[in-house]
């Protein structure tokens, strides 16, 4: 496990798509910083209460990031696992080991839940680091009318990054099987954003309402209850369920797929 970390957080891509996902709330406090003024209701939520409390620059930053590039991000990294090694011709190498395909399996699942969280997290961090450094910083009023410390908000910043890393791995494990299809990487890496964009795209159509609940993208928007006194946490344990039931069953289908698998690479 340690050396698949290892390995993930090492490579040069994964830190290219963590600057990527640092300058998106870069880019959005600069733009905010230079305008001279930001209408309230235009734009992404939250981005007139940037120049009022710079804090709101991870959230807005957060909310931007959703519905592209946080998927982007894990669709390379959820694809990338078995057919990235399929690829480079070590898959057989990795199962000469007597840890057998379900542990590799299992680690190369935990390596891209833990991007997962440290995608997420890198958004958050960047947007406090330069809201802080361009804006002033002071008590956060919440959704729900309510006023709390900055050191609560940044709690509450904190909780924002687990709901979405939660949020994101049914999408890994989406990916994780289409890995287990094909020794071609980029082909698993885009079939699995492809999936998170058509996810979303199905979930703003009024007529098909009654799948909106089982689709993985239904309650990636949900993280805004945690700017509410008190927390509403309804989305967050449907949002869980949803996302463990996709675990369970591509991750099954993974597993049937790849013991399966004749390994020639």
């Amino acid at each position: 496990m340690a050396s698949e970390l290892k390995t993930l957080f090492r490579r040069r891509r994964t830190w290219a798509m963590f600057l990527a996902l640092a300058a998106i709330p870069v880019l959005i406090a600069v733009a905010v910083r230079l305008s001279s003024s930001v209408s309230p209701g235009r734009g992404p939520a939250f981005l007139d209460r940037i120049t009022q409390n710079g804090l709101f620059v991870g959230v807005t930053a957060m909310l931007v990031s959703v519905p592209l590039f946080l998927p982007l991000t894990i669709g390379v990294v959820a694809g990338d696992t078995i057919a990235g090694e399929a690829g480079l011709g070590t898959l057989r190498y990795l199962l000469v080991a007597p840890a057998g395909r379900v542990r590799l399996l299992l680690v190369k699942y935990a390596g891209a839940a833990a991007f997962c969280v440290a995608a997420p997290l890198m958004v958050a961090l960047a947007g406090t680091a330069i809201g802080t450094a361009l804006f002033p910083v002071g008590p956060v009023t919440l959704l729900s009318g309510d006023v709390i410390a900055p050191g609560e908000a940044a709690l509450r910043l904190l909780l924002m990054v687990a709901y979405l890393a939660i949020s994101l791995l049914g999408l890994s494990a989406v990916g994780l099987f289409l890995s287990t299809l094909t020794d071609v990487p980029v082909g698993a890496m885009a079939a699995t954003i492809v999936l998170s964009v058509v996810s979303q795209v199905l979930d703003q159509l009024p007529q098909l309402e009654w799948l909106h609940p089982w689709l993985f993208s239904h309650y990636w928007f949900g993280f805004a209850d945690v700017l509410r006194q008190p927390v509403l946490w309804d989305s967050f344990g449907s949002n869980a369920l949803l996302q463990t039931g996709y675990v369970a069953v591509f991750g099954a289908l993974a597993y049937g797929r790849f013991v399966t698998k004749d390994v020639l690479s």
